[in-house]
């Protein structure tokens, strides 16, 4: 913004901001928030430049402004509704698979050293099974062959031990949790 510009908009302004202000602290209850839609105004003023220089009625493209400024704020505020003193906090309920941490260590750790290491490593830690295979001197096949083997023995553990269920889409609907021994 040039000079001329901004001494055209700042004189608009110290012109006519009392009478804004008034408007707007007549619809918003909050003085605060009344005045934070001011400076919106005051901003949008400042950064009109030149062209805010070549209005008409600088008065009323004021007003309009702060008439927009004051809808857009209504149109947003989202009051809120106290919460009834008896409500009761309800803890947040954790999917089934999520409930299962301390059977699949429980299970893990009965496994052969083998089965373990191999769902540690690729399951839970993400190696890769080739860079497992490639740690452990085994071809890709033999890797993917041992952690299929390895998973189907901890999923019939954990259904025996834990109690595991399955839904329709083979995920984990429920277990019994026991406690560690």
């Amino acid at each position: 913004m040039n000079g001329a510009a901004f001494a055209c908009a700042l004189t608009a302004w110290q012109k006519h901001h009392a009478e804004v202000k008034g408007y707007l602290v007549r619809r918003v209850p909050d003085p605060g928030v009344a005045e934070d839609l001011l400076q919106e105004v005051f901003l949008k003023a400042m950064r009109q430049g030149q062209a805010f220089c070549e209005l008409d009625n600088a008065r009323a493209w004021l007003f309009q402004v702060a008439r927009n400024a004051w809808v857009d704020h209504v149109r947003l505020d989202k009051g809120t509704v106290p919460l009834p003193e008896d409500l009761v906090d309800e803890k947040e309920s954790m999917a089934p698979v999520d409930e299962l941490a301390g059977c699949v260590e429980r299970t893990l750790s009965a496994l052969s050293p083998e089965d373990g290491d191999v769902i540690r490593q690729c399951d839970l830690d993400g190696v890769t099974l080739k860079s497992y295979a490639d740690a452990n001197g085994l071809t890709l096949p033999a890797v993917k062959s041992r952690i299929q083997r390895a998973r189907r023995r901890m999923r019939d553990r954990m259904v025996e031990n834990c109690q595991v269920r399955f839904d329709d889409a083979g995920q984990v609907c429920c277990h019994v949790p026991r406690p560690a021994a």
